[in-house]
C-alpha cells in the first residue's frame, strides 16, 4: 500500500472537510436532536459511500474526460449549489434579522 498516498488523500479531504457543509449539516442535526452517535454513524456510512464512488467512478471518467475540464465542472457546481443555499436561506435569515 502506498502510505504516502494514503496521507495526502487523508490530508486533503480531512482539511477540505472542516466547515463543510457536511460538517455543518451534521453539527445542526446534532444540536437539533441531540444524538450524536447514530448521526456520527449515518453520516461516517453516507461519506463512506460517496467516497467510494467517487474512488470506483474517478478512473472511468477521467479516461473520457481530461481533468481540466473535470476541475471546471467541479468548480461551478460547486459555485451554483453555493448560490442555490444563499437563495434558500435567504428569506429566513431577514425574517430573523426582521424579528430583532
Amino acid at each position: 500500500m502506498d502510505f504516502r498516498l494514503f496521507l495526502m488523500a487523508f490530508g486533503m479531504l480531512f482539511l477540505a472537510e472542516l466547515g463543510d457543509k457536511t460538517q455543518l449539516t451534521v453539527f445542526t442535526l446534532v444540536t437539533q436532536y441531540n444524538k450524536p452517535l447514530p448521526i456520527f454513524l449515518g453520516a461516517s456510512l453516507a461519506l463512506v459511500l460517496v467516497t467510494l464512488i467517487g474512488a470506483l467512478f474517478g478512473n472511468v471518467v477521467t479516461k473520457y474526460i481530461p481533468t481540466h475540464y473535470l476541475k471546471l465542472i467541479a468548480g461551478i457546481l460547486f459555485v451554483g449549489i453555493g448560490i442555490f443555499v444563499l437563495i434558500e436561506s435567504a428569506p429566513e435569515v431577514l425574517k430573523q434579522l426582521g424579528k430583532q
